[in-house]
């Protein structure tokens, strides 16, 4: 607890020195510096619009959004590393606005150009055509058409309003009546009018929507509003400064009463951790004991289903003995009969004296042999006799793979082949592989130093695996095996289900399982795993859903723990 309110006290001490820390102003100025720099090109933009749009005649409307387009790009990057909440709600909106109002600046100015280039046009060419000499009565009549396109043209460009629209019209129509020799300089200035027909609707919707854009006003209230919350960050880290001292008084006098208390706290420490020690000790060896019960439990259970198959299997050879033995008693009796008989016999040859009988006992032992040669008794006998001797060579057989796969013959670390342990494997869990097609592909590989029964147990686990993982029993099995760096490697792969992901993290964890209860104990490949960790060897899986699973176990030739093995 001391320790957790050490590290809590130094947390906030940390905390209010954090909050306390001076402001770095020079992005703050810069910030107001683009602001205001945006506000000077903002007004600039309006001012230049409206002298454009009240000047008729002059220099072609020259006006630049580039210099706006480069200060908010400036302060859309400063907004993307800031913590300032102003600038980052107001400058999408802000930013969008700018752009429109560059955007309709760059229009307006194409538009304003054209308008005002067809004024000066049909300015400058009623001029040129008043000056020149026709006959009076044309002249007169074209100089009243000349006259009010002067007139009107400026109007509209100025107001543009429709019925200054349709004089224009009305005296363009009417210049088309003009004098053959006028007729170039007319259809001039028939054109300018219809570009200034066609563009000054353009110009002044353009105008309205440059006035009715709010981008000044937003860049005043944006730069007010992060004002204010520097005057907040500032009026906060004060405060804070004020709660630092304070709260630096009472630590210090905290740290004044807990001195005179270390003293006892280590003591009663000390203590405590003795008795931690001890219990800690007792839960370690109890650990153990469960450990090794937990082992012991898996162990039985393997070999409970190694048992059953073993049984399994021996019922086959003994069935030979038992119908062999079963038919030989059946024709015992009549091999009895007919050897007392025999007997009898011989009996009567031997004593001679009445011949009566001896004929009747030689015409009955006559029959039953007769009657054992038509059976075939003889053959029968023998062909029971093979098939009872190949029932208990299968039995002898299978207690020999069962005595070489628990190797209870043979010291506990030995020199091993495992192409022989596989082997042994196989023929034990051979009631599991019944519909399984089993591909050997063994290399010629060294023997290891090992313990052969816990090896053996490793190899029956992942087998039983392999034949549980194939969907219906049926599936192939492939057994591989190599000599790989300074060990021999062993491959149990099957074409089964395959393990998922969020499975494959958990399958060498204690008493975990996917299997129904009843049919596992979830102890198989963590226990596989601690061995083959005990041997100095790994284990590695690699799954895929519906395509297969292989666990390749490595093993180096010479055990490195050779005496926890013995133990």
């Amino acid at each position: 607890m001391l320790v957790m309110a050490a590290i809590a006290s130094i947390l906030a001490l940390a905390f209010f020195y954090q909050k306390t820390q001076a402001i770095d102003l020079r992005e703050q100025n810069e910030v107001f510096e683009l602001i205001s720099e945006l506000r000077v090109i903002d007004n600039r933009w309006d001012f230049e619009i409206q002298r454009a749009r009240n000047e008729s005649v002059g220099l072609p409307t020259q006006i630049s959004s580039d210099a706006g387009d480069k200060a908010l790009r400036s302060i859309t990057r400063i907004a993307q590393r800031t913590t300032s909440s102003v600038l980052r709600s107001g400058l999408t909106d802000l930013r969008k606005e700018i752009q429109l109002k560059a955007e309709l600046v760059e229009r307006f100015k194409v538009e304003n150009n054209i308008t005002k280039d067809a004024l000066q046009t049909i300015l400058r060419d009623v001029e040129e055509l008043e000056s020149q000499s026709v006959t009076r009565k044309s002249k007169l009549n074209a100089q009243q058409v000349l006259s009010q396109l002067a007139a009107i043209a400026p109007q509209y460009y100025m107001q543009g309003l429709d019925s200054q629209r349709k004089n224009l019209e009305v005296a363009v129509n009417q210049l088309r009546a003009s004098p053959i020799d006028w007729r170039i300089t007319t259809e001039q200035i028939e054109r300018a009018v219809l570009n200034m027909l066609s563009h000054r609707p353009t110009e002044q919707e353009l105008f309205s929507q440059l006035q009715g854009l709010t981008s000044g006003p937003r860049l005043v209230s944006m730069a007010l509003a992060y004002n204010n919350e520097l005057e907040v960050i500032f009026e906060e880290k004060e405060r804070y400064r004020i709660y630092l001292i304070y709260y630096s008084g009472a630590l210090l006098v905290l740290l004044a009463y807990l001195g005179f208390k270390i003293k006892a706290a280590n003591q009663r420490l000390e203590h405590r951790v003795t008795e931690r020690t001890r219990e800690l000790s007792e839960a370690m060896k109890h650990l153990r004991e469960s450990e090794a019960q937990l082992i012991q439990s898996e162990k039985m259970s393997s070999l409970g289903q190694m048992v059953a198959g073993v049984a399994h299997e021996i019922n086959t050879p003994l069935a030979y003995v038992k119908n062999s033995l079963g038919a030989v008693s059946e024709q015992l009796p009549s091999i009895s009969s007919t050897l007392d008989h025999c007997e009898k016999l011989v009996t009567l040859l031997k004593a001679g004296d009445n011949p009566e009988e001896l004929s009747r006992e030689y015409a009955q032992s006559s029959a039953h042999i007769a009657q054992l040669r038509k059976q075939h008794v003889i053959e029968e006998l023998g062909g029971l006799v093979k098939d009872g001797l190949y029932g208990t060579v299968q039995v002898a057989e299978i207690v020999g793979n069962l005595k070489n796969f628990s190797r209870i013959d043979r010291s506990k670390v030995t020199s091993f082949n495992l192409n022989e342990g596989l082997e042994s494997t196989l023929l034990l869990a051979k009631h599991l592989l019944k519909t399984v097609t089993v591909d050997k592909r063994f290399s010629e590989i060294p023997s290891i130093t090992c313990s052969p029964s816990q090896v053996n147990q490793v190899f029956l686990n992942l087998i039983t695996n392999a034949a549980q993982a194939l969907p219906d029993g049926r599936g192939k099995i492939i057994l591989t095996t190599r000599v790989d760096g300074d060990g021999v490697a062993v491959e149990v792969a099957d074409n089964g289900s395959g393990i998922p992901p969020e499975v494959m993290k958990h399958i060498f964890d204690p008493f975990f399982t996917t299997k129904e209860i009843g049919k596992g104990t979830g102890l198989g490949l963590s226990i596989s795993y601690k061995i083959v960790e005990q041997h100095g060897g790994n284990i590695k899986v690699d799954s895929k859903v519906g395509v297969g699973t292989r666990f390749t176990v490595w093993l180096p030739l010479k055990a490195s723990q050779e005496a926890e093995l013995e133990g």
